[in-house]
């Protein structure tokens, strides 16, 4: 694969507009290595972490700084109902590749109702949209993408299992291994589920007070966790 078809090839402060170094989300220890050190994107990378370590703050700043919706859309998508966006993206510099698909799009879990609706309200000039609104939330996240995801582009989802069954989820493994394959697409994801974090060709980055440690998915602690659970579930359950 020519890393150089990918929208994009690196993320790294933008020196003409640096982030104060004590103010949220900058003082999150995965942000500030971000700053210092910048990320080089292949064509999957993948955050996993706790709750509040800073994954979704990236992923959305990686949106944003493309110029994708906030809550969710493309780069024309314009829909916003409440401000909650950390403004680290004015910080950052996206490095494209020249000549490589500007198309994009976001899906964060958290506003995806609210999205259905923006679309519902703006409809395609061009052809039939899908009734999100009548599916499952599973069914309507799923379609979604199989409806926006083409043609190549910077595919960004923030936490997706959310919507997802476990057959949900490997159904979305397999788009986003189709869409790799292509050799045009680029996708960017946080996730809690080690299924989703198994997408083949991925590189895997664990989120935490050490802030972005590169990693094997059989090595990671959300893995590890898990298995343990499925093994011995009694085990953390008398403890609560």
């Amino acid at each position: 694969m020519r890393l150089s078809n990918l929208p994009i090839r690196r993320i790294a402060e933008d020196g003409l507009s640096p982030a104060p170094r004590d103010q949220w989300p900058h003082t999150l220890p995965p942000v500030r290595q971000l700053l210092d050190q910048g990320l080089d994107f292949g064509p999957a990378t993948i955050f996993v972490g706790e709750n509040g370590s800073g994954k979704s703050t990236l992923v959305e700043a990686v949106a944003l700084g493309y110029g994708l919706s906030p809550e969710g859309g493309s780069t024309g998508a314009q829909h916003s109902t409440r401000v909650t966006e950390s403004g680290l993206e004015r910080h950052l510099q996206l490095v494209r590749n020249v000549g490589a698909s500007r198309r994009g799009y976001f899906l964060r879990a958290e506003t995806m109702h609210g999205l259905y609706t923006y679309l519902e309200d703006n409809p395609s000039t061009r052809r039939k949209d899908p009734e999100f609104h009548t599916m499952s939330h599973g069914e309507s996240f799923l379609e979604l993408m199989v409806d926006r995801f083409r043609e190549g582009g910077l595919w960004v989802l923030d936490e997706p299992e959310s919507a997802l069954s476990f057959s949900g989820s490997l159904a979305l493994v397999g788009i986003l291994k189709d869409l790799i394959a292509e050799g045009n697409s680029q996708v960017v994801m946080s996730t809690h589920s080690p299924l989703l974090a198994a997408l083949p060709g991925a590189d895997i980055y664990e989120v935490g007070p050490w802030g972005l440690r590169a990693g094997e998915w059989e090595s990671l602690d959300l893995v590890a966790n898990w298995r343990s659970f499925m093994n011995m579930p009694g085990r953390y359950l008398r403890h609560l």
